[in-house]
């Protein structure tokens, strides 16, 4: 199963969705604004990617600041948990299949996983 963790609004979003859907791929999409995953969720992600949060979070998001976010004291449970209860925090998209992950900056990163 391929999944993509997505924001319809976000063009190297709908361009990672449009390139698995030209592999012949048909993705569980997740709007993860509206439907966000959990920190476990978010902590198989990770795993799979290999990375830590702020790899996956969006430090320029205006709410990264404002709740202190880069103070690089904080553990890894408060980061994910910030994750999760402020999902714009997520940087997007992020594909998982074949029990991979991977972020979809640039789009074609994620044909090393498909």
């Amino acid at each position: 199963m391929t999944k993509i963790y997505h924001n319809p609004r976000c063009s190297k979003s709908r361009e990672t969705l449009e390139l698995i859907k030209s592999q012949g791929i048909e993705p569980t999409i997740v709007e993860y604004l509206k439907d966000t995953p959990d920190s476990a969720e978010i902590q198989s992600i990770l795993t799979m990617l290999g990375a830590q949060p702020r790899d996956i979070m969006r430090t320029g998001e205006k709410i990264y600041k404002e709740l202190g976010l880069d103070d690089v004291d904080l553990s890894n449970d408060i980061l994910i948990e910030a994750m999760v209860d402020h999902p714009i925090l997520i940087e997007r998209p992020i594909v998982v299949a074949n029990g991979k992950a991977a972020l979809g900056r640039p789009p074609k990163t994620v044909l090393d996983i498909l």
